[in-house]
């Protein structure tokens, strides 16, 4: 039926009307449908991946094929991307960066107070996930590394639970990238977790990391999974682009986390090597989109 100039103004009218006063995952539904995402994946991208790429870029052209975060923000860059209908699914800058963490009793006054002035502004802006890390052990046991580092989560666990926030703790690599540094396995990670016992403490379960350290990943995801927060992506080996060019296959590794009822973000955290590198993030999207 052919419908006239003012009917089509009214239908107009109401569509606008029943989106304003949608709630905002029948509108992250509505945007997933458009695009062509199966909406069964909140995906996100670390923005240091595209040094050549200005934020604001990266947030526009990856809000048009899927991306629902950019990540690693600091609290200030936050509002750009949400500008764009965005969040940030993982807040950066707490002191002392990869090296100097929490696993040395030194650090923590240092991160208290960062944590203390940014944890209520994260929440003020909607978010929910702030990024810590264990440090390097430079000669520390194991076993002293996860305790130091309870001592320091448990004087943040207040911080944490009166502003809504959660610390997560990124599980990287010795090997390649990040030598010496601590939490380097999946059950020092678990240990640790175990040992602070807090829902607002929890892993970063890096993909890539953790295919170099001990593989497994699959089995690993279904077993620990209750330990996991957020998940990173990325190509192994030389964490580039996640399609055939390397060892892991992303559509099975993603329906396992799927299949676990997870319901936080996934990362794209590949270097791309292609000179598009949003065709890339494009892809990277698609592949984990299952």
């Amino acid at each position: 039926m052919k419908l006239s100039r003012r009917s089509a103004l009214t239908s107009a009218a109401s569509a606008v009307a029943a989106t304003a006063a949608a709630s905002l995952g029948q509108r992250l539904g509505a945007a997933e449908a458009a695009i062509g995402t199966k909406g069964r994946v909140n995906h996100s991208v670390c923005k240091w991946c595209y040094p050549t790429v200005k934020l604001e870029d990266l947030a526009v052209a990856g809000k048009q094929f899927g991306l629902h975060s950019i990540e690693l923000l600091e609290v200030k860059d936050i509002p750009t991307v949400q500008k764009h209908g965005l969040t940030c699914a993982m807040v950066s800058g707490i002191p002392g960066g990869i090296t100097k963490g929490l696993n040395r009793l030194e650090n923590h006054d240092a991160i208290l107070a960062w944590f203390e002035d940014a944890a209520p502004k994260v929440m003020n802006l909607g978010c929910e996930n702030i990024i810590c890390l264990s440090g390097n052990r430079a000669g520390l046991p194991d076993e002293q590394g996860i305790k130091n580092c309870a001592i320091g989560i448990q004087r943040l666990l207040p911080i944490a639970e009166k502003n809504k926030v959660t610390l997560v703790m990124e599980l990287l690599n010795s090997k390649v990238d990040h030598a010496d540094y601590q939490c380097d396995l999946s059950k020092w990670g678990v240990a640790l977790c175990e040992a602070v016992g807090s829902e607002r403490f929890k892993l970063l379960y890096d993909i890539y990391h953790m295919q170099i350290m001990e593989g497994d990943v699959i089995a690993t995801i279904r077993k620990q999974h209750k330990w996991f927060a957020h998940y990173h992506t990325g190509g192994v080996p030389g964490r580039n682009e996640i399609d055939e060019s390397q060892e892991l296959y992303y559509p099975a590794i993603m329906q396992a986390i799927v299949a676990t009822g997870f319901k936080g973000h996934v990362a794209q955290e590949f270097k791309p090597k292609r000179p598009d590198v949003i065709a890339s993030l494009k892809q990277g999207v698609s592949i984990c989109d299952v």
